[in-house]
């Protein structure tokens, strides 16, 4: 068996008596939205759930030249994702002339579906609606089959992809596999494992001995002219599932910064601080996500630690990458995190430092200052005045360090141990932060 997996659709009030919502699951609901916008010309529409399939749409519709509005319950865009890392995709779409609107559902539709209502009482007007809210196993045929279902009515299957039902297999996005990382039953619809699952159930029923490791979620999304790639476990899911873990974000060129069109990766890593386990990755940019968050799943998939990330070799010439890649960064600063190297806060932390009475200081250069703004309350001292300033930094207080990307201020940070100051590094420095609390970006004349 290998059904896949059907679109969810809510039981949202009007949208029975809707006539211009469609889902999207195979080609010919592609032609049938392509053949709905030919006949009538449709001028607004709405995107709702801003995941990987919904994000593509909205992509599309806009290049048809329709005004999007994108509507997802969860509170930012690409839930899969880490707040900060889907804001850079949410910078994207606006920038792009998409509307937004997070934290908020749908609550019914009105004149056969020419207006959305949101909960917050906004109502748009849609002349054209996607729903795209997740999907659901298809399971119709194994449960009249009397096979086991599982969680969300996905199809139990053992190591070998045996259903309950002898001689019966499944594959694919209707079935519960293992989260790898977790070792715990999940559900990954995605094209890759669903593949691969085929390829070996056909080696199974051949005779072959194959057993099926489990998933880990591999994805990968474009918008406009951004790419967002993700593996593993969000900060979400680690949470939930009670794990110790720390965060490290690198900002760094896809290929070497002196040959002309590089642009940046912002690469995110999750990890366990005390045995070095890589729990996730996500990473942004214009070109190159895809490449660093593949590495990253194979060093999953071959259950490789954070050191191991240092000593990958990568082939290396300017137009290909830089001689030392944005994989093997995020390897140093995880390394340095868990040997005492360097102690980190993250950006929704720096509140909570702020009200502790912690010395806020900016290490960048004072042109970057004067051309991207400063986080509110930091004191500029750039990098290379910094020995010669030191009476201008307090003793008795913490000193959170930043700079753009988060590689000088760590310098500054050992610089400023190695005399004594208590002093931590802000993860992701201002890039990141910029992100996420543009409020607190104040401008330097």
């Amino acid at each position: 068996l290998s059904p896949g997996a059907r679109p969810f659709v809510p039981n949202t009030p009007g949208l029975p008596e809707a006539k211009n919502v469609f889902t999207m699951r195979n080609v010919p609901d592609v032609d049938g939205v392509t053949s709905f916008i030919k006949e009538h010309q449709p001028k607004k529409a709405v995107v709702i759930g801003a995941g990987f399939i919904g994000l593509e749409m909205a992509e599309a519709l806009k290049h048809r030249g329709l005004e999007v509005s994108v509507v997802e319950m969860a509170p930012h865009v690409l839930p899969p994702f880490d707040v900060e890392m889907a804001m850079l995709i949410r910078d994207e779409l606006e920038r792009n002339g998409i509307h937004v609107y997070t934290g908020v559902a749908a609550s019914g539709f009105q004149e056969e579906g020419k207006i959305v209502e949101l909960q917050n009482g906004i109502r748009l007007e849609s002349d054209l609606t996607i729903m795209s809210v997740g999907v659901l196993p298809e399971n119709s045929l194994a449960q009249s089959a009397g096979i086991a279902l599982g969680m969300r009515g996905g199809i139990l299957v053992d190591e070998t992809y045996e259903t309950s039902v002898k001689d019966i297999y499944a594959v694919g996005d209707a079935i519960i596999v293992k989260n790898q990382i977790l070792n715990e039953d999940t559900m990954i619809p995605l094209a890759n494992p669903a593949n691969r699952q085929g390829r070996q159930v056909a080696d199974v029923i051949s005779g072959y001995k194959r057993k099926n490791k489990g998933a880990i979620g591999t994805a990968i999304v474009r918008v406009f002219n951004l790419s967002g790639a993700s593996v593993g476990l969000n900060e979400r899911q680690l949470t939930m599932a009670s794990k110790t873990y720390k965060a490290v974000h690198v900002t760094a060129n896809d290929h070497a910064g002196y040959f002309p069109g590089a642009s940046d990766i912002f690469l995110k890593l999750l990890f366990n601080p005390e045995d070095g386990t890589i729990y996730g990755a996500q990473a942004v940019g214009q070109k190159g996500a895809d490449k660093r968050i593949d590495i990253i799943a194979t060093a999953i998939k071959g259950n490789l630690k954070v050191e191991d990330l240092m000593e990958l070799e990568f082939t290396y010439a300017p137009p290909f990458g830089s001689a030392k890649d944005p994989v093997n960064m995020v390897g140093y600063a995880a390394v340095n995190l868990m040997e005492g190297f360097s102690e980190s806060i993250q950006w929704h932390e720096l509140s909570k430092m702020r009200e502790e009475g912690a010395f806020l200081l900016d290490v960048r250069d004072q042109v970057e200052v004067e051309r991207s703004g400063a986080i509110k309350g930091f004191k500029n001292i750039p990098i290379n005045d910094l020995r010669a300033r030191l009476e201008e930094l307090p003793k008795d207080q913490t000193i959170v360090v930043s700079c753009a990307s988060g590689q000088r201020s760590y310098m500054a940070e050992r610089m400023l141990r190695q005399k004594g100051y208590k002093a931590m590094n802000l993860d992701g420095a201002f890039n990141i932060y910029n992100v996420v609390k543009k409020e607190e970006i104040v401008k330097i004349v």
